[in-house]
């Protein structure tokens, strides 16, 4: 199961697609010159390829062990870490007071990619990290920050997301999980929650629980959540480990995929009480875990980006390789078969997997540039339209690109023929390991939700519009080139781009008129339609740029572009039909006709 990130492509388009050059030029994070984004990942390639991809299927066979309250990760996960921190892959884009680099999102979020594409079960990891950096450099205070943040950020330490609890998945009403004040500034905490990726193992020193519970007087809902630090081991004056902490592992999940992380139980005060430390402010602790999921939700686009990668360059392996059938047209010696990627529908399969590959991580990445944007932009005006782009783009980076991953997936699957369905081949246990992703860290369905509901409304609707232009922009230099091939996508992309154009209209005229009920039974089909038309844009662009660069060049950019155009962006008409066509038809059974 081989495994190359391609660094140089993944550098052209945050670069040049995504941005980041022209943030750069602005004046903003002036170290990370191209040569200096394109050399560190190339070094990250390689630990991927050589150090952590060869984890991937020891580790969907040899689980973590659970055995007297402390797990064990599958074998070589504790040394290709210990690597990984010695690299210093925690800190690119850390704040440099806490020992960080200081160097764009962007960066560190195609390195991410990287790490979960060669195994997401050990790339999980470092993403739940990243996410605790961020949030505790939100809203901790100093004291905090420099307790943890430094340890979190050179990796000694890792974090862990606390949310879910048995009786309350994605909806937050429900938590019960207890914080009672001990009157010295620390909190008792009580509880039980599941689904904890990472909650205990042996790679790191210590472990930083972000624990949403309710004070004893909190406010009734999600009005009443507050987030608290609760280290697996307390930390001394001098910064040294102390005492075991009363948050414990009582069970591992039995699960689908990723089977080489260990998704924890964790009860935090069975025994004498967790203790643990407010961060931001009481009953604030939902926007303060916000901060973190945002994050998390980019990331676990680009986890679907890279695994889409990996079972992309599998299933081409295997294409060239497996013999079968004589293609049309075939050259083959009389009696011999050819290789599978000569067949039409084999290639229709590879080219909807490269193509969607790279329409998703043009997204993220330029998701993730907003981000840096939105942080180091050079005018407040910049870092506000910076945020906003991020805002909006999230739920799109998110949901198509995980969508987009088990799609591509299954179709590595389906490439392999009845060998995609056994284990020996691998095919399959990227479809598992992939099919988590649209589930956590806020389904799929509610990144449409939020979508339709907070983000197309932002500045009035001026954001989604302003975005809108960019992507019609794509087209109209498309167009200028003056070259029959780029005039036909710019065609292609006008079209769907009017798609978008009279669905967003219909979204923000309908939720301004209340009709929520009508909007949300679209969603899904809406951000569809949102992600194809963005992908196409992205696709079209590159190829112009390419173009321009090196003409020569650029035929695999404009075959990819011209593939989605004909094949993926027809579809928007169909998406817009069914985001405007209201909730009528899915109310029309009732329970009783449903299960009969």
């Amino acid at each position: 199961m081989a495994y190359r990130p391609p660094a140089k492509e993944m550098a052209f388009i945050l670069g040049e697609i995504a941005g980041l050059n022209k943030l750069v030029e602005s004046g903003a994070y002036p170290d990370a010159t191209p040569d200096l984004v394109e050399a560190v990942l190339e070094e990250a390639a390689k630990l991927s390829a050589d150090v952590i991809a060869p984890l991937a299927g020891a580790s969907d066979l040899t689980h973590p062990t659970l055995s007297d309250g402390a797990v064990t990760s599958s074998p070589g996960f504790v040394k290709a870490y210990q690597k990984w921190v010695e690299g210093g892959w925690g800190s690119i884009a850390a704040a440099p007071e806490h020992g960080g680099q200081g160097l764009p999102v962007g960066l560190s979020s195609t390195l991410l990619e990287m790490w979960n594409g060669a195994s997401l079960a050990f790339g999980l990891c470092p993403t739940l990290s990243q996410g605790t950096i961020e949030a505790i450099s939100a809203h901790g205070t100093d004291e905090q920050k420099a307790t943890y943040l430094p340890k979190l950020i050179s990796g000694e330490w890792t974090g862990t997301m606390n949310l879910t609890e048995p009786q309350a998945g994605s909806d937050l009403n429900a938590l019960k999980a207890k914080a009672e004040p001990l009157g010295d500034g620390t909190y008792k905490i009580s509880g039980t929650k599941i689904f904890i990726t990472w909650g205990d193992h042996d790679m790191g020193e210590n472990i930083v629980h972000l624990v949403l519970a309710r004070l004893p007087d909190a406010p009734a809902g999600t009005r009443g959540i507050s987030l608290f630090i609760v280290p697996k081991f307390m930390i001394n004056d001098d910064g040294s480990l102390g005492a075991r902490n009363d948050a414990q592992c009582i069970g591992l999940e039995h699960k689908l995929g990723i089977h080489g992380s260990p998704t924890c139980v964790m009860s935090f005060g069975e025994k004498e009480g967790a203790v643990g430390y407010l961060i931001g402010q009481e009953n604030r602790g939902l926007a303060c875990m916000f901060t973190m999921m945002n994050s998390a939700r980019l990331l676990v686009g680009l986890q679907g980006v890279g695994l889409a990668e990996r079972a992309y360059q599998h299933a081409l392996d295997y294409t060239r390789e497996r013999k079968q059938g004589r293609a049309p047209g075939s050259t083959a010696p009389a009696g011999e078969m050819d290789p599978i990627i000569a067949h039409p529908d084999v290639r229709r399969m590879l080219m909807t997997m490269r193509s969607k590959i790279n329409a998703a991580r043009a997204i993220c990445y330029t998701t993730a540039v907003a981000t840096d944007v939105a942080h180091g932009g050079m005018t407040p005006e910049a870092r506000e339209a910076g945020k906003a782009r991020a805002d909006l783009l999230t739920p799109i980076a998110k949901s198509g690109s995980t969508d987009m991953g088990v799609e591509v997936a299954s179709l590595g699957v389906q490439i392999h023929g009845g060998m995609g369905f056994v284990e020996e081949t691998g095919a399959a246990q990227f479809y598992r390991d992939v099919r988590i992703t649209p589930i956590y860290e806020g389904t799929n369905g509610i990144q449409a939700i939020d979508l339709v509901g907070r983000k197309l409304p932002l500045g009035g609707g001026d954001v989604v519009k302003a975005y809108i232009q960019e992507l019609q922009d794509m087209a109209n230099e498309a167009r200028g080139e003056n070259d029959p091939a780029f005039v036909k996508l710019a065609d292609a992309l006008d079209g769907a781009l009017d798609d978008l154009k009279a669905g967003t209209d219909w979204m923000l005229t309908n939720m301004k008129a209340g009709e929520q009920k009508e909007c949300l039974a679209g969603a899904m089909p809406y951000l569809n339609l949102f992600g194809t038309v963005a992908g196409g844009a992205y696709l079209v662009h590159t190829a112009t740029v390419k173009r321009r660069g090196d003409a020569a060049n650029s035929k695999t950019s404009l075959g990819l572009a011209n593939f989605f155009a004909q094949n993926h962006l027809p579809e928007t008409k169909g998406l817009l039909s069914a985001a405007t066509a209201g909730a009528a038809s899915l109310f029309e059974l009732d329970a009783d006709a449903l299960a009969g």
